[in-house]
């Protein structure tokens, strides 16, 4: 059986709007009721950063974007499962630095390969449990920033 759950799969870049709905909310809703049903306790999703001041009356695709990933942080903050929320910055494709920084921080930029080094070491740090945290490039290890949360 597995032991963790997680969610980072996006709607796209494509400017459909309805998919942000079934995707970036629909999807991680579902994905964390079959973790319940499972008995998978651990559950592990990238939200994005920003989701918190998204305008609730825009039809702009990013809004429309952020408001689904606030729907989806907020149901699974009400689950009984040990959940963190890993919020990223503007993902870019640049070579992995290995260094970032996490917290309630403001707009920036980190390498995907970054989050996943985040994440990796998420899955494993019990000091994540019931945390929902903003992840940029930095100045700290990956390991170390984690640890520090």
């Amino acid at each position: 059986m597995p032991t963790s759950s997680w969610f980072a799969a996006g709607g796209g870049a494509d400017g459909n709007a309805a998919r942000k709905e079934t995707v970036d909310k629909g999807a991680a809703i579902m994905l964390a009721d079959a973790a319940e049903a499972a008995g998978v306790r651990r559950y592990v999703m990238v939200s994005a950063m920003g989701t918190d001041r998204a305008d609730p009356k825009s039809d702009d695709v990013m809004q429309v974007y952020l408001r689904a990933k606030q729907a989806a942080d907020d149901d699974v903050r009400s689950r009984d499962l040990d959940w963190t929320i890993v919020k990223p910055g503007m993902l870019t494709d640049d070579v992995p630095t290995g260094m970032v920084q996490v917290g309630e921080l403001e707009r920036g930029a980190v390498t995907r390969a970054d989050v996943a080094h985040v994440l990796a070491e998420v899955i494993e740090s019990e000091n994540t449990i019931g945390r929902t945290f903003d992840v940029l490039g930095g100045d700290r290890p990956v390991k170390q920033a984690v640890a520090e949360l």
